[in-house]
């Protein structure tokens, strides 16, 4: 899919994610790593977002990760930055430290370089987190350029989102 094609399908998502977290009245808190702020961005161009869009924890360096979302480093040194394990936290945190009922996660590779793991560019881990469930968690591997990857991530997370709503036991 080209990058215009990506766009597009964004845009889409958003305006669904959006309608759909307005009808429950649902605010969503973000912990973007990769995505660097584009799912907010996505969703804030939907008009009538202020409605649902708490906030996003743009959280980029590791650093960020501890401060804002009060990420272990012990979690972090042990499973990596891009991982399950970081996903799930980011997810949680931005939900304990926002006033949101749902909140999304994205931390992943978006290249061109990787970061000297193992961890192949591409993969992406997104994470759905509700107060009172389980946190969903999920692997992907995308290919493209770096801006393709990203726009693939942003996606994901909001599809994850759009499916996983009803599951939350929001209202």
């Amino acid at each position: 899919m080209s990058e215009c094609e990506l766009i597009k399908r964004a845009e889409r998502e958003a305006v669904s994610l959006v309608n759909k977290l307005k009808e429950l009245s649902a605010p969503i808190a973000l912990a973007e790593s990769c995505t660097a702020g584009l799912i907010s961005g996505l969703l804030a161009n939907v008009p009538g977002s202020s409605k649902v869009l708490w906030g996003s924890f743009v959280c980029y360096a590791k650093e960020a990760k501890v401060r804002m979302l009060d990420l272990d480093e012990n979690m972090l040194a042990s499973y990596g930055l891009v991982s399950r394990e970081t996903a799930c936290a980011m997810a949680q945190g931005a939900l304990q430290k926002s006033g949101a009922v749902i909140a999304a996660s994205v931390t992943g590779l978006a290249g061109p370089g990787g970061d000297g793991s193992c961890t192949p560019v591409g993969t992406v881990w997104a994470a759905v987190a509700g107060k009172e469930t389980e946190t969903a968690v999920m692997e992907f591997h995308f290919s493209g350029s770096r801006n393709e990857i990203r726009l693939s991530a942003a996606i994901a997370a909001m599809e994850m989102v759009d499916r996983s709503v009803k599951a939350l036991d929001i209202n």
